[in-house]
């Protein structure tokens, strides 16, 4: 916690399905849309945050949530030192008011040239999915619909999770097939 202020910043942790990833939970909203860094190049690019993220051994993924951080470590990372010093990073830097993400990244997606499927997929995702997805700390994105294919990315603490196969299909694929009968198959890209 940040003490001094009526903006007090707050950080908490939360573990996740993802043995190498952890969730910190944050008091204020952090971006509209979740912004997923695979590389530090990238995260220096977009978010002075991530980047800030990145600078800590061990750390080798970084997704924002709309109010959240989570971050992925390596096989061979610390868990003490990745958790004390993310959460660290986190509170000084929203404390000090710094800008989560560069100024003109575009978080907003233009989605007049989707399909009637492909919009019917991206609103059970957006509605049902990414939510309950984001209370574990990942993210599932849409990719593509081809030939009844649905293409998603798996982000945060999804990435490289145990469970996530199964998520995808039994849970993800089942609900996409339920309501849209074009859909036969969720494969992650």
């Amino acid at each position: 916690m940040v003490a001094g202020s009526s903006n007090d910043t707050y950080v908490s942790l939360e573990f996740t399905p993802n043995p190498n990833t952890l969730k910190y939970m944050v008091n204020r909203e952090l971006v509209r849309r979740n912004a997923n860094f695979t590389t530090a190049v990238e995260a220096q690019a977009k978010s002075p945050l991530a980047a800030k993220l990145f600078a800590v051994p061990g750390i080798v993924g970084v997704m924002i949530g709309r109010n959240f951080v989570t971050v992925s470590k390596s096989e061979d990372g610390d868990w003490d030192t990745v958790h004390q010093n993310t959460s660290k990073t986190i509170e000084q830097h929203l404390a000090a008011n710094l800008p989560v993400l560069n100024e003109g990244v575009d978080q907003e997606r233009d989605a007049s040239a989707d399909s009637e499927i492909e919009r019917k997929i991206r609103q059970i995702l957006d509605d049902e999915i990414r939510p309950a997805v984001a209370m574990d700390g990942g993210d599932i994105v849409f990719d593509s619909y081809e030939d009844g294919i649905v293409y998603l990315h798996l982000q945060g603490a999804c990435a490289g999770c145990p469970g996530a196969q199964m998520t995808l299909k039994m849970g993800v694929e089942n609900r996409l097939r339920e309501a849209i009968p074009e859909v036969i198959e969720v494969v992650s890209v």
